[in-house]
């Protein structure tokens, strides 16, 4: 039998139960009103005619006429409803009475003889109503014993249906649904077996085949994986990079040689550990799983000594996402730390740094003879120049100070990349700082023309920092915001306490930077596209004086709208 004939079959059951419990509720509340309404038929009317024929001979004295015709009503109303037992005889017996009544006249005898037929009838039918009222208790009774025999073999037979069925139809539902949460954790080896001939155990057969498809295709499979596992395992260890491979627990499950090496570690020491116990005894794989934990990555080189030689390295961590089969959500299932050997761009920049500073320094003589000769030849006392000659001089001149910062930007550089920067740091007033600055950009400022407008606060507390080298800093700023602004613009400088800092910037009206240019524009030799011609640098040495005296450097621009430069170092104390 099918699951859909058994369902209609326990519908139909619990259908059949409602209406015998309603059929003989029906049946037994016809009854009683049926009983009822015969009492008030048969008897309870035959009284009332009984009750008014003995009234009407109460007034047969005093108004005869209406006396006579009253009984005669009742009495032909009576004779049309005899229904008991002697009642017919009591009613001929008030006929002859009332006859004789009629034929006589008034007597005391025969109004006598009605009273007593009347009497009489009035007791049968009394009689009968006590008699149908016992037999009406009697059928309200069985009615009940037999409702309440009914209704509990009902409730007992709905109850063993709603108990047991809901569970013959579930339970398998259940089982199955814990048998696809076991196939999709890959065991294979789960089967359903159901007793039953309906649909389930059509549905426990194609399951089992399914299960016994996918253990094959798992079982097939298990081969070429082991294959494609072991080739990537060759791939990683034949990477002359260093690599190491965590799982979503920060369980360590593969590192190659190269990374043993520099970690200076062990395979057995390293694999199939938990990352942070190998990090407490080992600061530089401490330092990797740390910038690996972190969302905001910089790449900061790393030093490692490998066969007693200092090399360099760049880290990438890259997280390992993937959608599980039926899901939306991608999961982690790991992390891959990527080290990358610059070793040999390092030394390469290590060299430019040295031959930059050498280059520099050796131009420093011949430039300030340069300088010497062209302002010999702008002196008067040695000669008068034409017009053309004083513009070759003053172009002389220009090119010559230019040559001379560049070759004072490039020493800068190479004392910063060699990290030998020579810092002077003391106690500063903020104000000094902005006075200096301004005073070395104001006759440029004149020349554009642009303005110069201060904002500074109040009672600024001093700065612990190097006053040439941070006025150098803003001094940049202001040079780069003249160069941007257009002619009778304003250039707004502005001091405040932020915290344990102080912040200086510089705000123009200018062209503004693109965001996509904004993260590089610290960079060294790096240019915004369309800008004048320069040497990339000056930015790049702010933001190494800056950090080297413990501040920081930020810029605050949208196209159109101009731009901020500004930098904070901290307040002295004490």
């Amino acid at each position: 039998m099918s699951i859909k004939t058994k369902v209609a079959w326990g519908v139909t059951f619990l259908f059949a139960l409602i209406l015998t419990i309603g059929g003989l509720g029906l049946y037994y509340l016809h009854n009683l009103a049926r009983s009822s309404q015969q009492i008030l038929v048969d008897n309870y009317e035959s009284m009332e005619y009984a009750h008014q024929i003995l009234a009407a001979c109460e007034s047969l004295r005093t108004d005869s006429a209406v006396a006579m015709k009253s009984i005669e009503t009742s009495l032909t109303l009576q004779e049309t409803n005899v229904t008991e037992p002697g009642e017919r005889e009591a009613s001929l017996a008030l006929r002859s009475a009332f006859e004789k009544l009629r034929n006589t006249g008034l007597s005391d005898s025969v109004v006598a003889r009605i009273r007593h037929a009347s009497l009489a009838l009035e007791n049968i039918n009394m009689k009968a109503i006590v008699r149908k009222n016992g037999t009406t208790q009697e059928t309200a009774h069985d009615a009940s014993t037999y409702l309440i025999i009914i209704c509990t073999l009902c409730s007992l037979a709905a109850f063993t249906f709603i108990v047991n069925f809901p569970g013959y139809i579930a339970n398998p539902v259940i089982q199955l649904t814990n048998s696809i949460k076991s196939i999709a954790g890959k065991n294979y080896e789960e089967r359903l077996h159901f007793d039953r001939r309906d649909e389930f155990e059509e549905l426990a057969e194609a399951f089992n085949q399914m299960a016994e498809k996918l253990d094959e295709y798992e079982h097939s499979n298990l081969a070429r994986i082991l294959f494609e596992k072991k080739r990537i395992e060759a791939i990683i260890h034949r990477v002359s990079d260093p690599v190491i491979g965590l799982d979503e627990k920060s369980r360590i499950i593969f590192a190659n040689e190269r990374a043993l090496d520099i970690l200076n570690l062990s395979r057995a020491e390293l694999l199939d550990h938990y990352a942070p116990d190998v990090a407490v005894n080992n600061d530089l794989f401490r330092s990797l799983i740390k910038s690996a934990a972190s969302d905001n990555q910089e790449k900061t080189l790393i030093k490692a000594m490998v066969g007693h030689k200092e090399n360099f390295f760049t880290q990438e961590s890259v997280r390992v996402r993937y959608s599980p089969t039926g899901e939306k959500e991608r999961v982690d299932i790991g992390t891959v730390i990527l080290l990358k050997n610059v070793t040999t761009y390092k030394e390469q920049d290590l060299a430019k740094t040295n031959f930059i500073a050498t280059v520099s320094h050796e131009l420093k003589t011949p430039i300030a003879a340069l300088q010497m000769g062209v302002k010999l030849l702008q002196d008067t006392r040695v000669g008068a120049l034409n017009d053309e000659q004083a513009n070759i001089t003053r172009t002389l001149h220009d090119e010559i100070l230019r040559l001379s910062k560049i070759t004072h930007e490039l020493l800068d550089l190479s004392q910063v990349e060699t990290g030998n920067i020579k810092l002077d740091i003391r106690k500063t007033a903020p104000f000094d700082i902005v006075r200096m600055a301004t005073e070395a950009v104001q006759l440029q400022a004149e020349r554009k023309p642009v303005y110069l407008a201060h904002e500074l606060a109040a009672d600024l507390p001093p700065l612990l920092a190097d006053a040439d080298k941070t006025t150098w800093v803003l001094v940049n700023f202001l040079t780069n915001a003249i160069r941007y602004s257009p002619e009778r613009g304003t250039i707004l400088i502005r001091a405040a306490r932020v915290g344990n800092h102080v912040r200086l910037s510089v705000q123009d009206n200018g062209p503004g930077i693109e965001a996509r240019y904004k993260a590089r524009i610290f960079e060294k030799y790096f240019q915004v596209p369309g800008t004048p011609m320069g040497t990339g640098l000056g930015l790049a040495i702010s933001k190494e004086f800056i950090e080297a005296q413990g501040g920081g450097v930020q810029v605050e621009s949208e196209p159109g709208k101009g731009s901020t430069f500004s930098f904070h170092l901290p307040v002295a104390v004490g």
